[in-house]
């Protein structure tokens, strides 16, 4: 089995290469073979725009069995506690489009794209997780993908009427979209390490959001493994 592991930054999946270091073969930069696995680390960087040109020029000349998106994001509902783990089903691209006066029109409704065009559902772009050789047992969720991360009340209020998403990230979309257009079978895991408020980084908690994600992937990819 050929997979990608993609993050947008080291801090994000730091604890997985040091697991990688110590109990995988190394066969290169960011590529290592566990059991009959061969795994390629891929940090592609902050934001939709990084994320999209680092993981297309990959794609361009490979062709993974399967990916996997792990980072950490906001929530919207507080029930879920941080450092909660979780696996994005479904994203929407939460602020492409034009402003209306006081409200936010995305491509679809200013209808410079169509519901239900490739590779989205509706106005989504959905992962039915098939053909994935494992699917770990966590609460789907919800994505709206963003440029600028929100913090005012009015900005939140927009999203969780237009969207009703459960999480926030900057790179979730980007993955999606890539990985639907080019037919591969993918899993965006994400751990809470702040809830969607009025930006107070002091009630954020990345460590432990980090090492709940690192945690969670590392069982993810050596269930991979047995399974080759």
């Amino acid at each position: 089995m050929k997979l990608l592991v993609t993050a947008a930054t080291i801090l994000e999946v730091q604890p997985f290469l040091q697991f990688l270091d110590h109990e995988s073969q190394k066969v290169s930069a960011h590529q290592y073979r566990l059991a009959n696995c061969e795994i390629q680390v891929l940090i592609a960087g902050i934001g939709m725009m990084h994320y999209a040109y680092s993981l297309g020029r990959y794609l361009a000349t490979n062709r993974p069995d399967m990916a996997l998106q792990a980072g950490i994001a906001g929530s919207f509902r507080r029930e879920w506690a941080l450092g909660s783990v979780v696996m994005v089903d479904r994203e929407y691209l939460a602020d492409l489009g034009a402003e209306d006066q006081d409200q936010f029109k995305d491509l679809f409704d200013i209808q410079l794209w169509q519901p239900s065009q490739a590779p989205f559902t509706g106005n989504a772009l959905v992962n039915t997780f098939a053909n994935l050789p494992y699917r770990p047992e966590l609460p789907k969720a919800t994505g709206v993908s963003v440029n600028m991360v929100s913090g005012s009340t009015p900005t939140i209020t927009r999203l969780e009427s237009k969207y009703m998403p459960d999480v926030e990230s900057m790179e979730g979309a980007a993955f999606h979209y890539a990985c639907l257009s080019e037919n591969i079978p993918f899993l965006q895991v994400r751990s809470i390490s702040n809830y969607v408020e009025i930006r107070d980084k002091s009630k954020w908690n990345i460590p432990l959001a980090v090492k709940q994600l690192n945690d969670e992937l590392i069982s993810v990819v050596k269930s991979l493994a047995s399974l080759t």
